[in-house]
């Protein structure tokens, strides 16, 4: 099943984020809480995590795109695994 990966919220009057680094990559096995992409606001830079084990599939959004908190940025394949190398 796929989850979709959304901009958590920010901070109290943070409305937005600039992608400013994609921490995995599609088809990179990804880990319960471990950070898949960095944000940056005027105020603070965050990196979002990820709430399931499994598979990055896609990145719905580039680095340098603006998103509004709850937009969908990327999606994980939930309890698949990576391909052998």
């Amino acid at each position: 099943m796929a989850t979709e990966i959304k901009v958590p919220v920010l901070g109290e009057s943070v409305t937005e984020g600039t992608i400013a680094e994609w921490l995995k990559q599609p088809g990179d096995a990804v880990a319960v809480d471990e950070p898949i992409a960095s944000l940056e606001t005027d105020k603070v830079a965050v990196d979002v995590p990820s709430p399931v084990a499994g598979v990055m599939s896609q990145h719905v959004v580039a680095v340098g795109d603006t998103v509004e908190v709850g937009a969908v940025i990327a999606i994980i394949e939930d309890g698949a695994s990576a391909p052998a190398p």
